[in-house]
């Protein structure tokens, strides 16, 4: 049991691969956090912005496909992994990436940007069962709580910097140069590949297999029940949980004033350069990167922390304070609120989703860990897929700002639809405050009063509530036949 066992012990019982590992993880998400970060503004952004103009549902839809691609694909490649070789895969993955930044790069309208994000889905879905193989094998019951948490942390190392970094460089719009830097951080990955990782040793003899048998084989892994009810849970959890990354800027971007930060933002980050918009708020990813910030600070702590507990009781702890604080990130337009409640979620993260990957990790057998941890994306393909399928269309109706402004515009100043629909998407909010004779935010207040935008994260909220429930339900049933005091044994 892990209590049972000092930190420095378990920490040196991790392996040098372990490391090299972490390392390319941190540089990994830091080309695809400092992507995802201004993908959500990127992709609705008016093309005279230098943006693709796509709609919320058109967003969501890319989004829903590039999940299918990049979460279902690991149930394969994991076999893949484990049948042909660690290196081999990260090799593959690390090209397949580069060509779907720089083909995002150079996007235009839905097709190219749904081509651009499949190829990145392909290249991630590629990278990860290696990865956290690696970390899974490196491992055991005494030390798996400590290295997963730390392995969690260089994730969000690679999380917290890619925002800000995103920030910079993207500058108001230059938004292709994040995904130049981006290409060239996965380029460099093929360094310590190539001279420090080490190809992780084979447990016992591996039959060599064709194509189609590894792809049956990998595929028995659904024979599985349990573990395909645990991962089933969770994907309703995950349905809600991805939302914060790729919804709430859009929702930060449109409602939430955040000047009252802004002072602090300017002082913490000012080596930095300017993390502020031109109207004086703060950019929305670097108060979302309030969460990988977080995860720095407190990880490590919380990592010991969990590891004296249940392993079922963390994760659920996690998913209660998780919902909890995503309801209220979405509830207010205040952006002090906003900020804390981001905080919270972190803390809730930094419970539950180590804990997940634990779990699958210890419980899978010992020849086939990249092909369980590669299943273990299955809550991400349903919760990011159909999750934000569901949450564009949603914002759409219930959320839009701007589609509310047009509304106002016919409805209550008396302007023709044909007139309003003229209008570009970046006019129209300064359309309406000039008709009111106010401010645009004068404006936004109007249509946050009149509209009640939040109660797209109290409908998400309830789904993820759903899921927490049903994780205790889960536990209570499989408690006596599935985990022990000293952690989960078998599936």
């Amino acid at each position: 049991m892990a209590g049972k066992v000092s930190v420095v012990k378990q920490i040196s019982g991790l392996s040098s691969n372990f490391w090299f590992a972490n390392w390319l993880e941190a540089n990994e998400r830091l080309a695809f956090f400092g992507i995802r970060a201004i993908l959500p503004l990127y992709m609705v952004a008016a093309v005279a912005d230098n943006g693709l103009g796509l709609t919320y549902s058109q967003k969501g839809a890319i989004y829903s496909i590039w999940a299918l691609v990049q979460c279902l694909i690991p149930m394969i490649s994991g076999g893949f992994t484990d049948q042909y070789g660690y290196k081999k895969s990260l090799f593959v993955a690390y090209t397949i990436n580069i060509a779907g930044y720089l083909a995002f790069a150079f996007a235009s309208g839905y097709w190219g940007a749904l081509g651009a994000a499949c190829l990145i889905g392909l290249g991630t879905a590629i990278f990860k069962p290696p990865i956290a193989g690696t970390i899974a094998k490196s491992c055991d019951e005494d030390n798996s709580s400590i290295a997963w948490g730390i392995f969690y942390w260089m994730v969000n190392v690679g999380g917290f910097l890619a925002p800000m970094l995103a920030a910079i460089i993207r500058g108001e719009i230059n938004w292709q140069l994040v995904f130049f830097c981006a290409a060239g951080v996965t380029a460099f990955n093929f360094i310590p590949t190539l001279i420090f990782y080490k190809e992780p040793e084979k447990v016992g003899e591996i039959k060599a297999k064709s194509v189609v048998e590894t792809i049956v084989d990998t595929l028995a892994t659904l024979k599985d029940r349990n573990f395909l009810i645990f991962l089933g849970i969770f994907s309703g959890f995950w349905f809600m949980f991805m939302q914060l990354w790729d919804l709430l800027p859009n929702f930060i971007d449109e409602w939430v004033f955040s000047r009252d930060i802004a002072p602090t933002f300017d002082m913490i980050f000012s080596w930095l350069g300017n993390v502020t918009l031109a109207n004086g708020n703060v950019k929305p990813e670097m108060i979302i990167n309030i969460d990988s910030f977080a995860i720095i600070l407190l990880m490590l702590p919380m990592a010991w922390l969990t590891g004296k507990f249940h392993p079922m009781i963390a994760l659920i702890g996690g998913m209660v304070i998780s919902v909890i604080a995503f309801v209220a990130a979405g509830a207010t337009n205040v952006g002090l609120i906003v900020a804390l409640a981001i905080f919270i979620f972190a803390i809730g993260e930094m419970w539950c989703s180590p804990k997940f990957s634990e779990y699958i990790g210890l419980t899978a057998p010992p020849d086939k860990k990249a092909v369980y941890m590669g299943y273990s994306n299955i809550p991400f393909a349903i919760g990011w897929g159909v999750g934000n399928a569901v949450s564009g269309v949603l914002y759409e109706k219930l959320g839009s700002k701007i589609n509310f402004a047009r509304q106002y515009l016919v409805e209550q100043l008396g302007m023709s639809e044909a007139s309003v629909a003229d209008i570009p998407r970046e006019k129209v909010m300064d359309t309406m405050a000039s008709m009111m004779n106010g401010t645009v935010d004068e404006a936004t207040v109007v249509l946050w009063n009149m509209h009640d935008p939040w109660i797209v994260w109290v409908i998400l909220g309830v789904i993820g509530l759903v899921s927490t429930v049903a994780m205790v339900g889960y536990y209570y049933k499989t408690k006596n036949q599935s985990l022990t005091s000293n952690g989960p044994e078998t599936v």
